[in-house]
């Protein structure tokens, strides 16, 4: 499709998705309408991008055909924002400011990730403004870092869509500016991951100063000094470290909602209503102390993702006119000439024109050992450029490169919630309710009832109320998460969310497709026939030498492997080529003929019995001969057929070792070839001359007998990778991010046993969690509601808890097995 003026695309966010095929319906059913031209519809991000021709169809006619289809249209005049929150130190902190936020007028989506720190808010500016949400999220208590592309890009949205092509691609990829130049993000929060931490943050300060009111509270008591000047100390501490948990306990109260902030609110109240100041200021100081250490040690998981980020050099060197100038990576467009010196970054994805390298790749394919680069190659922006002095020509601008695409998946993928999450999130909603009626059941009816002492079970019911706090619970889940997708994006596998990576975790079979994932999708010489009294190296000499000019990819295949051996290739003479059948050229004394069968019908050569035989036998293994003869005989054959990707064999062995049941191999090639592929990897199971409707035929079988991978290289695999419980892809980078739940990005096969190895440790580490988290809080509630645990004792039980959970957690981000 050619760009005219006439054509408009616009970019449309849907709602009520909640599965591929939807995506496919909608996509089908616009491309029905009049007037349209192109339509593609991604259902990882909801987004509807289409191309039409105004004057036959109208931007209400699209939306009113989406609609139709019982699906929802955000209008262009919504505006989308991201916000990156501070403070926020545990799931139910995200779920308060989701709520708060959806609350608010002309806010018509919020969602909050308490695993990245950001939220996303869809919002009508003529309702509510960027400045109000701002001061709603830090009215909850939290800060708010702003990142100035943020207002910018946003603006997009208010525009009508105009005719310039590239405006769209940037409002496209709007989602992806924020992340593509970090540069210019203000710091004043930096992850926590050092001491200092402890020093400069607002959360770490008031940790400290809690500490000292109570270390001197304790010490005026020591010192038998008034009572009233230990009240004091432990006052400050009280007001200092608890004011922040105050304020967001009742603003949950507003939004009719309990969770921790509130519950140590009324314990800490409590306390001191029963005169127990030193126990609510160590309250306190505990409280905060456990979740600010889980704030810092949760920066460190997060800082993967921020390597990633920075991997793009703020500037970079273009060619314009005569000269070389140093600008920024956002204005160089598609096309410019980048310049790029040994121990530089790549700054954009493109394709070399000049000069030789190797390249260090390992930021996006995750592949140590470097890769030589030449004329007509794709280097990646974020890339180590390392001996030689490259020129490139840009062919993605800065938001769209594959760097930026990986970082967008990363970061919806870690914000995706795991089922495991999702139940964790229903249990806590009912759970919560039931404990704070227990506890008030504990306060009032022994005292009422029993006539027990009213201070004893008042206090109880406050060590309950502590002790239920469900807040282990809540991050048990994402914590592993957050931590196993960012060691695999490490590694070069990125996981395309907490969904795909529980179900890797529990996949019993897996399904190969064998063209371009087991095999490399390119011909490669096999092994060279002979008749008597010719050597075969003569046979691939004449067919090499012939071969050299020729665009065929067979003839490559054969020149290559000349290459690889060393062997001297001479230049024919009178060289003619046959289209269709082959090349005629003379070589040294004789007239040689190389090609198919019917280049030496034509010519009259008459194949003998023995000639027949060879034919049949490499035919017989699927492979695909190149016959060489002259003008009256046939000398011999060159077979070739798929070769096989080199690591496949080990890859096989490395998932057989993790103890998958089955592994199939499934392929739309003939038996005979698929055989001797099967055997070669050592795959037992194989299906042959499959078309891809037998292919998902297939993949729908196997899951009877449990969870179902299908590894492909995304292209004509779609849909048995669709039907498949999960899919991996391996090769094109650009398709496979749109098509499968993990994508190897350096298209090594050996990394499956690593993903699946990994993802079985998270879902193992995620049910420890759950366990434990669900464990420790039964045992304290029984030891508490009957006195043999204090309110301090409760508060490091919990919080104790979330650390360990969290640190279990995080195990997954440190062991890079």
């Amino acid at each position: 499709m050619t760009q005219t003026p006439s054509v408009k695309t616009q970019s449309l966010q849907v709602g009520g998705m909640d599965c591929g095929s939807c995506a496919k319906t909608i996509e089908a059913s616009l491309q029905q309408l009049r007037g349209i031209t192109e339509s593609s519809v991604s259902f990882a991000t909801g987004r509807v991008k289409v191309s039409y021709d105004p004057e036959q169809v109208s931007e209400a006619e699209i939306i009113k055909r989406i609609t139709v289809l019982g699906y929802t249209v955000e209008v262009a005049a919504a505006k989308k924002l991201q916000v990156k929150i501070a403070g926020m130190d545990c799931g139910s902190c995200a779920k308060t400011i989701e709520v708060g936020l959806q609350q608010m007028t002309g806010v018509s989506e919020a969602s909050v990730s308490f695993a990245t720190g950001r939220s996303h808010v869809h919002y009508d500016p003529q309702q509510v403004s960027e400045t109000n949400i701002y001061d709603r999220i830090k009215a909850l208590g939290y800060t708010v870092e702003q990142s100035p592309e943020a207002h910018e890009h946003h603006h997009h949205h208010t525009h009508s869509c105009s005719h310039d092509h590239d405006h769209h691609h940037d409002h496209d990829h709007e989602h992806e500016h924020e992340h593509a130049h970090p540069v210019n993000k203000p710091t004043q929060n930096p992850a926590p991951t050092n001491w200092k931490f402890w020093l400069t943050n607002r959360q770490g300060q008031s940790v400290i100063l809690a500490g000292v009111g109570l270390v001197l509270g304790l010490l005026t008591q020591y010192l038998a000094l008034p009572i009233w000047i230990a009240r004091a100390f432990y006052g400050i501490g009280i007001v200092i470290a608890g004011y922040p948990i105050a304020r967001a306990g009742l603003f949950e109260l507003r939004l009719r909602r309990a969770d921790m902030n509130l519950l140590m609110t009324i314990s800490v109240i409590g306390a001191v209503i029963l005169g127990d100041w030193f126990e609510a200021a160590l309250v306190i100081f505990l409280f905060s102390l456990g979740t600010t250490l889980q704030v810092f040690t949760f920066g460190r998981t997060r800082n993967a993702i921020r390597a990633l980020m920075d991997l793009t050099p703020p500037t970079a060197t273009v060619k314009r006119g005569n000269s070389e100038i140093t600008v920024p990576v956002e204005s160089i467009r598609v096309g410019e000439t980048l310049t790029i010196r040994p121990g530089q970054r790549v700054a954009l994805d493109g394709v070399v024109i000049s000069g030789t390298s190797s390249i260090d790749q390992s930021p996006i394919t995750g592949e140590s050992v470097p890769e030589d680069k030449g004329i007509g190659d794709t280097v990646y922006a974020g890339t180590l450029n390392q001996t030689g002095f490259l020129e490139v020509q840009v062919t993605h601008t800065i938001s769209d490169t594959t760097v930026a695409k990986i970082i967008n998946l990363v970061e919806q993928a870690q914000e995706s919630r795991a089922p495991s999450q999702q139940w964790v999130d229903k249990f806590a909603e009912v759970y919560t309710p039931i404990v704070i009626i227990s506890a008030i059941a504990i306060a009032v009816i022994p005292p009422i009832v029993f006539a027990q002492s009213f201070n004893i079970w008042f206090y109880r019911a406050l060590v309950m109320l502590v002790i239920a706090c469900p807040c282990s619970l809540v991050i048990s889940t994402p914590v592993s998460i957050v931590s196993a997708i960012g060691a695999a994006t490490n590694q070069g596998v990125l996981f395309k969310g907490g969904k795909a990576l529980e179900t890797a975790g529990h996949l019993t079979s897996l399904a190969f497709d064998k063209t371009g994932t087991i095999t490399q999708g390119l011909p490669v010489v096999q092994k060279v026939y002979s008749l008597e009294g010719t050597s075969s190296s003569l046979v691939f000499q004449i067919a090499a030498s012939l071969e050299q000019q020729s665009e065929h990819p067979l003839a490559k295949a054969i020149v290559a492997f000349a290459k690889e051996n060393a062997i001297d290739l001479q230049t024919p003479e009178k060289f003619t080529a046959l289209p269709g059948k082959g090349i005629e050229a003379q070589f040294g004394e004789s007239v040689y003929l190389v090609g198919n069968r019917r280049l030496f019908a034509d010519k009259d050569v008459s194949l003998s019995q023995e000639a027949e035989s060879v034919l049949i036998e490499i035919e017989n293994l699927g492979q695909t001969p190149v016959l060489v003869g002259t003008q009256t005989k046939f000398l011999g054959a060159v077979a070739l057929a798929d070769g096989l990707r080199l690591e496949a064999t080990e890859a096989v062995r490395l998932l057989k070792l993790l103890g998958l049941k089955r592994l199939v191999m499934l392929t739309g090639d003939r038996a005979t070839v698929a055989k001797q592929i099967a055997q070669q990897v050592n795959i037992k199971e194989y299906q042959a001359e499959l078309l891809p409707e037998d292919k998902l035929d297939a993949i729908q079988q196997l899951r009877r007998d449990g969870v179902v991978g299908m590894v492909g290289d995304g292209i004509n695999d779609a849909p048995a990778l669709a039907a498949a419980d999960i899919s991996f892809a391996v090769g094109g980078i650009d398709i496979a991010l749109e098509t499968a739940d993990v994508v190897l990005v350096g298209s090594d096969l050996r990394r499956l046993a690593y993903a699946i190895n990994l993802s079985r440790r998270t879902v193992s580490v995620i049910q420890q969690n759950i366990i434990f988290s669900l464990v420790t809080k039964g045992l304290f509630l029984l030891l508490g509601t009957f006195g043999f645990v204090g309110l301090a004792v409760a508060v490091l039980a919990d919080t104790g808890s979330s650390l360990l959970v969290t640190a279990n957690g995080m195990r997954l981000f440190r062991n890079r097995s």
